[in-house]
């Protein structure tokens, strides 16, 4: 049994160190390919299979789940959303409770077991998720609770009122907003800031247009911008402002200040630039958040 338990260990911690690899390497989204080029003892192993839950046959608890990409306005082949509770809820395989698949989540929920979850971003492509939980099941509704992030603590949990468990399972859903938020932005822009056409993904950041704790600062692509990272800090410093219509403005002081060719060339020559647009509308920047934050630009 301990050598069971120390293979296991050995295999997670395995493969969370290749997906902290390939994430790096691939801000805007891993592609499937990539996922499973990961190798274990010397041997190769897929990590995202079809319909989605994979427990290798060394295992006895299932390693990775996987959410089915869904074109815009198609419906999904498995409803693995947010419950009535604010949780994320994933779907078993099929209704059979005894499905090998659907023991194999359930041992994983029973020991505790990290695991690895696949978030579509495009066709082929995912967010790699680590670690998460199972932590409940739902045999009516042939779905697990998933939590994201540390495993309750029984300890704590016994504590927890109801009010605390839907606190804790709003943030799990937060969490996997933000978590998907730069892959988004990233894929709709093209990879490339929306300023200065930089291409290369991981000099690039996923800006807010209205920040987090604005009532509508939702982690949501019309609620983003890529831009590198010199832009995004000088964006989060009212340096640069971008009108409602799109055009880059900088601010007087910078305009008129003298210095390397950073500042002439990354700075003062965007002034009066019209920002790189995504190809699809519905990813656009809205033009009341960027009005709204285009004031505070302007006040500073």
């Amino acid at each position: 049994m301990g050598g069971s338990g120390d293979l296991d260990a050995q295999l997670r911690a395995a493969m969370f160190a290749h997906l902290a690899r390939v994430s790096a390497a691939h801000p805007d989204g891993v592609p499937s390919d990539v996922i499973n080029s990961f190798r274990f003892a010397d041997a190769p192993m897929r990590l995202i299979v079809q319909p989605g839950i994979r427990k290798p046959a060394q295992l006895d608890a299932a390693l990775t789940i996987r959410t089915t990409w869904t074109p815009p306005g198609a419906a999904a082949p498995y409803a693995d959303e947010v419950g009535p509770d604010g949780s994320l809820r994933y779907k078993w395989r099929g209704t059979d409770p005894n499905h090998p698949d659907n023991r194999a989540l359930r041992e994983a929920m029973r020991r505790q077991a990290p695991l690895a979850y696949f978030y579509p971003v495009a066709r082929g492509v995912y967010q790699a998720i680590y670690p998460v939980y199972l932590v409940d099941e739902d045999q009516s509704a042939h779905e697990f609770g998933v939590d994201l992030g540390q495993y309750p603590n029984d300890e704590d949990d016994s504590a927890e009122t109801p009010l605390d468990r839907r606190y804790t399972r709003r943030l799990t859903l937060q969490r996997l907003h933000q978590v998907l938020f730069r892959p988004k932005v990233l894929r709709a822009y093209e990879s490339r800031c929306a300023l200065c056409r930089l291409r290369h993904a991981p000099l690039l950041d996923a800006a807010h247009i209205l920040p987090d704790h604005h009532p509508h600062g939702e982690p949501v692509v019309p609620n983003g911008l890529a831009m590198c990272k010199i832009h995004h800090a000088a964006y989060d410093a009212d340096i640069i402002g971008i009108r409602p219509d799109r055009v880059v403005e900088v601010r007087q002081d910078i305009l008129t200040e003298i210095d390397g060719p950073m500042l002439r060339h990354g700075l003062q020559e965007m002034h009066g630039a019209k920002m790189f647009l995504p190809r699809s509308g519905r990813d656009h920047p809205d033009p009341e958040r960027l009005e709204e934050r285009y004031v505070q630009f302007r006040a500073a």
